[in-house]
């Protein structure tokens, strides 16, 4: 009902809260931790599914690709906000190399993170997705993205709630259905 209203944040870099909390604890996941070990130097973001070319991305790739940088303002359903820049490639130019496939409907953003023994992940309407603030953000507040707020790389999507936002990202899936 409400997918017309399309918020767009934009705040002056001043703004940044000095703050910003951290939620949710890092994947202790064996796969994970030799990730960490290593620096993330072996990590690989695979995008599979419903997608004419189907991609893996070091994050030295996706440093080298068209960066956003954005300063906005994240909303937890837990009641308390703060403001903090990130650094990222715009899922618009993900979806741009992978292509979709005309019956692609939604990404699934797959974590290493688990839950009570189940992979966390998010699922997105694709008209969210190629929202321009929809990045893979590997930079916060202008310094490499620490591992309490999800590195190597995570989600932002600015027009929904934190719990959206997929951190220690894995892999993205698109599908027709979930």
């Amino acid at each position: 009902l409400l997918r017309k209203l399309v918020s767009k944040q934009y705040f002056q870099k001043s703004r940044i809260s000095p703050f910003f909390r951290i939620n949710g604890y890092p994947p202790d996941t064996k796969e994970y931790k030799e990730l960490l070990e290593n620096n993330f130097d072996n990590w690989r973001l695979k995008v599979y599914g419903l997608v004419e070319n189907p991609l893996e991305f070091s994050i030295t790739d996706l440093q080298k690709m068209p960066k956003q940088a954005q300063i906005t303002e994240h909303y937890c359903i837990q009641g308390w906000t703060a403001i903090g820049g990130w650094t990222g490639v715009t899922m618009g130019y993900i979806m741009m190399l992978c292509k979709p496939l005309p019956n692609a409907r939604y990404a699934v953003f797959h974590s290493y993170q688990h839950t009570e023994g189940y992979e966390f992940y998010e699922v997105l309407d694709l008209e969210i997705v190629k929202h321009p603030q929809t990045i893979l953000a590997y930079r916060m507040n202008d310094q490499p993205l620490d591992i309490g707020h999800g590195a190597p790389l995570r989600l932002r999507v600015e027009t929904q709630l934190g719990y959206k936002m997929v951190k220690w990202l894995k892999s993205i899936e698109f599908v027709n259905d979930y």
